[in-house]
């Protein structure tokens, strides 16, 4: 419970506030679950899902012999880092705008697009996400097909194989369900415990005799009970009929 003393000091009693908490478990759990059904909602009818179609490459340099060292998979593995700029360079990027005739500029193909890198190799995975799966599809494949033409020419690389052709993806990628509707359901409950909280922190209104002796210091005499009028019985016995 609050408690200023004579510093202004602010004391809190962690049983009391939760206490006070599983006073109101009601509303917070009701809460809670409207703001998990809200969530859902959202995730199932406002969100469009999305879709993502992903290809892999290997890229072979010239200059390496058929046995393949430790030191020449990091070098590979820090060439990695090249090959994704290349991926989303802009040369890249708009000769498959042209080609697909997508509606979409430089930079919004570029959001949509993903590279990516297993730890310890060189394959390189292109990912593409796109509301429509088999525009996701096809995009990911003429990436592909050009990034391999422009690192050839800009590496003096002796060879891109293709590891696996983009996919047609089945299931979608975004928004999860279970995901929305946990984090929604969470928000709520915090939400509500916080307004809880700072209603209570904010009250400093005296209600018990434990409250006169911690707020002012002094011991209560007495204790005075309410006795109803008779008004209110009346109006109660009224209510009753």
């Amino acid at each position: 419970m609050e408690n200023k003393n004579n510093n202004d000091v602010i004391e809190i009693d962690l049983l009391e506030i939760m206490g006070l908490l599983l006073s109101r478990w009601l509303l917070i759990m009701l809460v809670g679950i409207t703001a998990a059904l809200i969530g859902f909602a959202i995730s199932f009818f406002v969100i469009a899902p999305t879709y993502e179609s992903t290809t892999k490459i290997y890229i072979l340099n010239k200059n390496e012999s058929q046995n393949v060292t430790y030191s020449d998979m990091q070098l590979g593995t820090q060439l990695t880092k090249d090959y994704s700029e290349l991926i989303n360079s802009r040369y890249v990027l708009e000769e498959v705008i042209q080609k697909l005739r997508l509606n979409l500029d430089y930079q919004g193909l570029k959001e949509k697009v993903s590279v990516s890198s297993p730890t310890d190799t060189r394959i390189v995975a292109i990912t593409v996400t796109d509301k429509d799966p088999v525009e996701a599809m096809n995009i990911a494949n003429a990436i592909r097909e050009s990034a391999s033409n422009h690192i050839g020419n800009v590496m003096d690389i002796d060879a891109v194989n293709v590891v696996e052709s983009a996919n047609m993806p089945t299931k979608k990628a975004a928004p999860s369900y279970l995901k929305w509707t946990v984090i929604a359901g969470m928000l709520g409950v915090m939400l509500v415990c916080a307004m809880i909280l700072i209603k209570y922190l904010l009250d400093d209104t005296i209600k018990t005799s434990e409250d006169v002796e911690r707020y002012l210091g002094l011991s209560t005499l007495a204790i005075i009970p309410i006795i109803e009028s008779e008004a209110d019985s009346k109006k109660k016995k009224r209510g009753k009929r």
